[in-house]
């Protein structure tokens, strides 16, 4: 491709440059015409004003004075002729001497009449650029006539003398250029890395359609931290607007941790990151070619799904954990029961077996009652179960009522089991009593449409040190976390993804304190507000 760029910027400078150079020669032979015009009119106009020019006209031999006169001022001024004569148009003067007492070769009349006559004419030497003056009297009559010229021959002299002057300055230009086109040519080599106009064509197409293709989002970054480039899948997952190129990630809307810690530039490797409805984990690393920094490159992999999957397998580990234990103790109570009997104490050990089977009866009645999800329900049983073993008692408000369906099952779960998760954790590093209690309700208010507008309230409250102002502004953040870090994946993302589901439903997450009441510790309140049902 350089090649032919080369070949064709010659080309064009070449014929720019010869089409110049010949509208410079027709136009110095056009100011060369112009000059010699000028020139012979203002000889012929000296020499007709010369005294000895109109004595010499009035004398009995106007060419014995005339002749070597006008011979004079041809050779002085360069001229090719200097003709003097009568006003019938007999020389008195001329280059030959033959030509003398002949007729005149050209149009006086406007001379004649007082006028001047600029021609080119065709006389004895040959074409050639003249002027005509009358000779004047004083204030008297016309007295004869002087003819200056210089044949086209002279003036093509004059101008082949400059061609070469042309046509350096053309070899000049010429060069100037060709140089200017190897420069540019090698210049575009080693930005195209030698490649041709149809390799660049294939690796462009198909690096565009790996980039459509690629399952993982990919952005790159320049030096400044502004976008470049960002694959359809790099959009999606990050919700870019169409007009992100050109623009830092702090300016595109992303969420401000996601944005600082990407921002900065340095090596990242599998951090997970939360947008405003998604999980995603991040890499992050310097692209660099030949030594020299070109910018930023990041690859996003979507893990919201997984993210999902696994806060329920975790609930579901937790309940088979919980389920585990209790098979054991309902091992340890039935030999008890056993026991009991074979010792000859039956009301005993009825007491006992009733009891234990009410406590449990009691707690799944009040939770099935209250909670209408099955989903929610299930969960609520296993945390409870978790939260026994941890010596926390996990308290249902039997106020509650958490209609079915009113909340995608797999929302509810992020949002509740992350929320049951801390306070069980916060109950029961403090001291006794442990205790955590779930609250949910429906609240009606009337709408700006003249509908109700419904709106889940969901509460978690624990007997925890609590949170102050500062720690609960930060608590939702990606990585908060009050535990020690262990090095687990998705550590600190608990409360992270409470908000970003509240968000997703346009709701609200608030932290408060009850310290006057049964659960003086943290109290989180999340509303989702449901769908507006129209009055009739």
């Amino acid at each position: 491709m350089a090649a032919q760029l080369f070949a064709l910027q010659v080309v064009v400078v070449a014929v720019v440059v010869l089409a110049g150079g010949a509208a410079a020669y027709l136009q110095a032979r056009e100011s060369s015409q112009d000059s010699t015009r000028d020139r012979v009119l203002a000889i012929a106009r000296s020499v007709a004003d010369a005294p000895e020019v109109r004595s010499a006209l009035v004398s009995p031999d106007p060419s014995a004075v005339l002749q070597p006169y006008a011979e004079q001022v041809r050779l002085d001024t360069g001229t090719d002729f200097v003709v003097v004569m009568g006003t019938d148009g007999t020389r008195y003067s001329h280059p030959t001497p033959a030509q003398i007492g002949k007729k005149f070769i050209g149009h006086i009349a406007p001379a004649l009449a007082g006028g001047v006559v600029l021609e080119t004419y065709a006389g004895t030497l040959g074409p050639s650029e003249r002027a005509v003056v009358p000779v004047r009297a004083d204030g008297g009559p016309v007295l004869g006539l002087v003819a200056v010229g210089v044949t086209r021959d002279a003036i093509s002299r004059d101008l082949a003398q400059q061609v070469p002057r042309l046509l350096g300055a053309a070899v000049v230009a010429l060069l100037l250029a060709a140089s200017g086109a190897v420069l540019v040519a090698r210049r575009l080599r080693r930005q195209t890395h030698g490649l041709g106009p149809d390799e660049l064509g294939r690796m462009y197409e198909f690096y565009d359609a790996v980039l459509h293709a690629v399952r993982e989002g990919l952005i790159l970054l320049d030096t400044q931290g502004r976008l470049v480039l960002a694959n359809d899948e790099a959009r999606r997952l990050l919700d870019l607007p169409v007009d992100a190129s050109g623009r830092r990630l702090d300016e595109l809307g992303l969420p401000a941790p996601m944005a600082a810690a990407l921002v900065g530039g340095q090596r990242v490797d599998d951090a997970i990151h939360l947008t405003w409805n998604r999980v995603v984990v991040v890499n992050q690393a310097p692209a660099q070619w030949e030594g020299r920094e070109l910018g930023t490159v990041l690859t996003l992999r979507d893990h919201t799904d997984l993210q999902a999957l696994t806060g329920e397998l975790d609930s579901a580990r937790g309940l088979a954990e919980a389920l585990r234990s209790q098979a054991h103790e309902a091992a340890n109570r039935l030999h008890s029961v056993i026991s009991l009997i074979e010792l000859g104490h039956t009301d005993q050990a009825l007491t006992f077996a009733t009891a234990e089977l009410a406590a449990a009866q009691k707690l799944t009645d009040l939770v099935v009652g209250a909670v209408d999800e099955p989903v929610l329900a299930a969960l609520l049983l296993g945390k409870a179960a978790e939260a026994n073993e941890r010596g926390v008692d996990l308290e249902v408000d039997p106020t509650s009522s958490v209609p079915e369906g009113v909340i995608a099952a797999r929302d509810l779960v992020t949002v509740v089991g992350n929320l049951l998760d801390n306070a069980i954790d916060a109950a029961a590093s403090a001291p006794g009593p442990r205790g955590v209690r779930f609250s949910g309700w429906v609240e009606d208010a009337a709408s700006d449409g003249g509908g109700i507008a419904s709106t889940l309230v969901l509460q978690v409250a624990d007997t925890g040190p609590g949170l102050d102002d500062e720690t609960a502004a930060n608590a939702f953040t990606r990585g908060w976390s009050t535990k020690p870090d262990r090095g687990l994946v998705g550590h600190g993302l608990g409360l992270a993804l409470v908000g970003q589901a509240a968000h997703r439903h346009s709701g609200t997450v608030e932290v408060g304190r009850d310290g006057a009441g049964e659960y003086p510790g943290a109290v989180f309140t999340v509303r989702l507000p449901l769908a507006v049902e129209v009055a009739q």
